[in-house]
């Protein structure tokens, strides 16, 4: 079990054992793999453009994509709110919706047609085969193309995936692209068979499938998916020593994905109104409870935000108001919109940093008190509470703004920590030294965890400042 220092190492202390580390290879680079992985999205995109413009025509694409976009923006909206506690870097979610429209897509055409094709002409049975593709096959290789994005995510952004909503968020951005893609092709399709027949109206088939798809279902794809994403989260949370639940979880999930996603392919072959049996009496009550246990994990978030970040007051790094503000996202909110009216935009992007770093902060020290960090405990504390330092100035005038504006009557009490008053301006920082002993006093340590705790280098503050200093 990793042990914890109650106080950040001095940044240039030795705590690492030193050593220097050579150049990576030239393939090892940031700007190598940002520049493979942008061509290699780039180019599944503009073969996937050009499949699904020869299937439906020009006209056909141009009417399947204004039709497609219209469920998206309010899709990654939704995803987004979800992910508001701790919300992850843009570049996760443009990577998980570009994987899903691109890549995702790509594979599922190409490995759908060949798997059919090769079915009907084993079986000389074309009905059959198109049944057993879209019931089977489709499923097993849709759900896992999406999965990949979920998986590259949870590999080589670790810091950004930690936990269940993160793995919600990831799946279902991923899943709103690929069903973008593949609405596409059916609107565009639709479009084209109107064309031929002369249907128009509410009687179209484009109308049908654009009520069946866009209107009633939009959540589909991101449903199954998501049930992906929830394994992997459930991978995040286990320690990093138990490594029981790091490959059953996320292939659980993959295996209830598939299986929601057969039933669902299923539902036009259990008669005249199976598709309706199957949303009233599956799709919509497993949507429902999907729902309510995403919001009930985002509640969750906050009360660890509320109970874990009184520690870092009583060491002196932040205010004895902030874990009241950052644990209500209407006081988080309130922070924001004052920091925008009184010292501009950039004041409120950086009051919105300030809030994501501690909760960061939070998540990390929860996760060290249960043993679920890897050595890098130290480090990854000192950087968050560094970018805290760094934004204070802006940040916590505009957190005590929204601290009196929702404050309770009666002052909270922090489990293990006393009352914390809010009359009067909050104190932060250090304060000020006593003259006397030579040597300073630092203040409280943060609560210790497990054994007793070895020392990482000299107890020494850092350049400039001194939170714990009394």
């Amino acid at each position: 079990m990793a042990t914890f220092p109650s106080y950040p190492t001095h940044p240039g202390g030795d705590s690492a054992g030193g050593g220097s580390f050579g150049h990576p290879h030239w393939w090892q680079r940031r700007w190598v793999r940002y520049g493979a992985l942008i061509t290699l999205l780039a180019l599944s995109g503009l073969v996937i453009l050009a499949l699904v413009r020869q299937q439906t025509g020009t006209e056909g694409f141009l009417v399947g994509l204004g039709l497609a976009v219209l469920p998206v923006p309010l899709l990654i909206a939704a995803f987004r709110w979800l992910d508001r506690v701790a919300p992850g870097p843009w570049r996760n979610l443009i990577f998980a919706f570009a994987w899903g429209a691109c890549a995702a897509a790509l594979i599922a055409i190409v490995a759908n047609s060949f798997a059919t094709r090769w079915i009907a002409t084993a079986t000389a049975d074309p009905h059959s085969a198109d049944t057993l593709g879209a019931t089977v096959i489709a499923p097993i290789v849709e759900e896992s193309a999406k999965a990949a994005a979920v998986l590259l995510v949870f590999l080589f952004r670790r810091r950004d995936f930690t936990g269940i909503v993160d793995g919600v968020v990831i799946a279902g951005v991923t899943a709103t692209g690929f069903a973008f893609t593949e609405n596409i092709l059916y609107l565009g399709t639709a479009f084209g068979t109107d064309q031929m027949s002369g249907g128009s109206g509410l009687a179209s088939v484009t109308a049908a499938t654009f009520f069946v798809r866009v209107v009633m279902s939009p959540f589909a794809h991101p449903l199954f998916t998501v049930l992906t994403g929830i394994g992997f989260g459930i991978a995040a949370l286990s320690a990093e020593r138990r490594h029981v639940w790091r490959v059953p979880a996320p292939l659980g999930g993959l295996l209830l994905a598939m299986g929601m996603h057969s039933m669902w392919n299923g539902s036009s072959t259990f008669g005249q109104y199976g598709f309706f049996a199957v949303y009233a009496s599956f799709m919509v009550p497993a949507f429902g409870l999907l729902t309510w246990l995403v919001i009930w994990t985002r509640q969750r978030e906050l009360r660890t935000v509320r109970e874990e970040l009184p520690a870092y007051v009583v060491a002196g790094w932040m205010g004895p108001v902030e874990p009241f503000v950052l644990g209500s996202m209407r006081a988080r909110r309130l922070a924001r919109e004052y920091a925008r009216q009184h010292f501009g935009k950039d004041a409120a992007r950086s009051v919105a940093r300030y809030e994501a770093y501690a909760t960061s902060l939070a998540f990390l020290r929860h996760r060290g008190r249960r043993g679920r960090v890897s050595g890098d405990f130290v480090v990854r504390e000192r950087e968050l509470l560094t970018e805290l330092w760094a934004r204070r100035e802006v940040a916590r005038p505009a957190l005590a703004y929204a601290a009196r504006a929702t404050a309770p009557v009666a002052p909270p009490v922090w489990p293990g920590y006393g009352h914390v008053a809010f009359q009067g301006a909050p104190r932060y920082g250090p304060a000020t030294p006593q003259h006397g002993p030579a040597t300073p006093q630092y203040g409280p340590a943060m609560p210790q965890y497990g054994p007793a705790m070895p020392q990482y280098g000299p107890a020494a503050p850092y350049p400039g400042h001194n939170p714990y200093q009394s």
